[in-house]
This record gives C-alpha cells, structure tokens and sequence, in this order.
C-alpha cells in the first residue's frame, strides 16, 4: 500500500465521489452530447466545450488556456478522436492545478511551527465557522493541541457559534467578547498560544462583506498585530469560498488577496452544486492552492485537496461518458 493510499483511505475517497458527483455528471453528460456523432476533435468541439467548461465556472481565462492547450495537440497530432478528449482534459487540469502550486496534500498536519497560526478570512455565509471548526476537529484528531480564537466580534452569534465548536471538538477557545476590538484579540491569542504551548491557533475573523474598504483594511492590521504577537506568523491565510456562489467567488477572491497574503483556499459546499469548477478556475487565475474542501455537512467531511484524488474522482465516470 503507497503513501497515498494510506492516508486517502476508500471511506475519503467515497466521500470525495459523492461530493463531486453533481460537477461531474453535469460536465461529462454535456461533453457525451457535444461529441455525439463525432469521430474527431474539430473547431465545433472545441467551441462545445470551450462553452461546457465556462458554464461550469471555470472561468474564462482558465477556458482558453486549456482550449488552446487542446488545440496545440491537435496541430502537432493532427489526427485527434474524440476518446482521446479525456485524457488529454485530464491531463490538461492536473497540470494547471500543478502549476498553480496544488500539490497531493495526504492529510491534516502542521507545517513545523509551534504554535501553528492559521487565520480564517471570508465573508458572511460561505461556511467560515464551520470551516474552522471541522479544521479544529481534524488538527485534534491528529493529536495536536489545538485552540479557536473569536477575532468576529461584530456579529452576536459568531463567538457562540465557535464556542460550541470548540466544546464539540474539545479544544481550548479565547475570546474577549463582543465588541473588542479584533487586532487585539489576534495578538492576545497568539500570546495565548504561546503560553498554553498550543499546537495550532485557528483565529476566526468577521465575515467581511468585500466592497467594503474599511473593513478589509482591518485585516492588514489583524496581520500586523499576529506578527507583532509571533514575527513570521501567520503562517497560514486561509480564504473560505463557497461553491456554489460561481462567478461571486473569484471577486471575493480578488478583493481579499488584495487585503492579505492568501495561503491557501478553502472550498465549501463542493457536494451542493455542479458548476465546481469554479476550484480550477480561482486556482489557475489567482496562483493559490486549494488546501481543503468540503464535501458534506457532517464534521468529519473537510477534506485535504489532494490533487491526485480529485482529478481521479473527477474523470472516475470519463470513459464511460466520452
């Protein structure tokens, strides 16, 4: 049994499938009917799919560059069938994803700092708390002492949100309650982590709506004070994005790296909708990796993005379907 085999164990990989499965079907079902009747890849293909792959919210800069990748291999191949068009997407996507830094994550762990800090930025609804608190659960189940911090101090439910979170899971919360001003609860939760010898600290922050600029300003100053708290840390930026929002997560995305040093991606809601590719596309356009992705309501349905299992439960149903 591999490395990968280890950790991405069959119950992942069923999970992984059915969170898919939506995306997957809808995008295979849409290629089968472009290519019916077809015994080569031709300019009426490509346009298909060039448009199969934007409804599907790739993005339309992604789209181009892998229609013109498609398009270099059939100049150079000059004869193309059409059952060779999923290896060549499936091959074309993981390179993206490659390029764009995503690499086969196999399982939860920290990057060598002690305490870890991970803070957790993404607006209102997309599944941030919830987000953090299965992050939390998955950091525990490794063993590693883990702590949540309330930096939301704007909305009434956030810190009792985390709250109950932090009592499912079993690890430490800090919170300086409603009101308190965020850069100061990041700094005294750092200190805290420190003190408490903590293996990570996850700090939430407000769930930031994206056109406003004083908002997003402030978490430049979250930063600061994490840094002035721990020099280097942060170690981790996470950005929460949900699936099903389309188009509406790339200008989250845009605005947010803006503001902070993204790390890495957080996709939620991946088994609530067919239009994932929205995962390939904020990779591709943004140069940021997917880390986690969520695939199911229940606490232990965060996932590492593992570039390998993705792709491979993406094209799962490809050669039947193509």
């Amino acid at each position: 049994m591999g490395f990968f085999d280890r950790f991405f164990n069959k119950e992942k990989k069923q999970d992984l499938d059915k969170g898919l499965e939506k995306t997957k079907t809808g995008f295979f079902e849409k290629i089968s009917k472009a290519i019916a009747g077809k015994s080569t890849v031709d300019v009426e293909i490509l346009d298909d799919l060039e448009q199969i792959l934007i409804t599907s919210d790739v993005g339309l800069e992604t789209t181009i560059k892998i229609i013109n990748r498609i398009e270099a291999r059939v100049a150079v191949d000059k004869y193309l069938n059409t059952a060779e068009l999923s290896t060549i997407l499936r091959d074309e996507i993981s390179d993206l994803l490659l390029e764009n830094n995503t690499h086969d994550l196999e399982d939860f762990d920290t990057d060598g700092h002690k305490p870890q800090i991970i803070l957790v930025v993404g607006v209102n609804g997309v599944g941030k708390t919830t987000s953090i608190g299965k992050l939390a659960y998955q950091f525990s189940l490794k063993g590693k002492k883990v702590m949540i911090a309330a930096g939301d101090t704007f909305r009434a439910a956030a810190e009792d949100q985390l709250k109950i979170w932090a009592d499912r899971v079993g690890c430490l919360f800090f919170t300086k309650g409603m009101g308190a001003d965020p850069s100061a609860v990041a700094y005294e939760a750092t200190q805290k982590a420190i003190k408490e010898q903590v293996d990570v600290c996850i700090i939430d922050t407000a769930g930031r709506l994206h056109t406003k600029l004083n908002l997003m300003n402030e978490l430049s100053k979250i930063n600061r004070s994490i840094d002035k708290s721990l020099p280097g840390a942060p170690h981790e930026v996470l950005l929460v994005l949900d699936a099903t929002t389309g188009q509406n997560a790339f200008e989250q995305c845009r605005h947010f790296t803006e503001t902070s040093h993204v790390t890495g991606l957080i996709l939620t809601k991946l088994d609530g909708t067919a239009r994932g590719g929205v995962a390939l596309g904020i990779s591709d356009q943004f140069k940021i990796p997917i880390k986690y992705i969520g695939v199911g309501e229940s606490i232990d349905k965060l996932q590492v993005f593992n570039r390998k299992a993705f792709i491979d439960s993406l094209f799962s149903k490809s050669d039947s379907s193509l």
